[in-house]
């Protein structure tokens, strides 16, 4: 039953903290290194590709779901908006599972 009491505090203290999103106006998306805890209204992250004289540029941030319209592409979660696929996501999942495991 501890467990199931220190899993719920994780969660709300995870909701409790905000959104954090990856940030940056670069031109390789590998190199969004910088996070960013988003502001109150901001629910989504956000990531658009433009080409302009032939060099692309990628940016990336916070911003509210009305704002989320082509060709901005918005997701949902802490630093969903990454190139490369988050470590604490699979990791999460994976400690999740086993607590569930143990407690059913």
């Amino acid at each position: 039953m501890q467990l199931y009491g220190a899993l719920i505090l994780c969660v709300t203290l995870s909701a409790a903290c905000g959104l954090k999103c990856y940030t940056c106006a670069a031109t390789d998306p590998k190199s969004c290194t910088n996070t960013e805890s988003c502001p109150a209204l901001a629910d989504r992250c956000s990531s658009v590709t433009v080409e302009v004289n032939g060099v692309t540029m990628v940016t990336k941030g916070c911003l509210t779901s009305a704002l989320c319209v082509s060709p901005i592409s918005c997701c949902e979660g802490d630093l969903c908006n990454s190139a490369i696929p988050a470590g604490p996501s699979a990791i999460l999942l994976l400690v999740s599972s086993a607590i569930l495991k143990l407690l059913f």
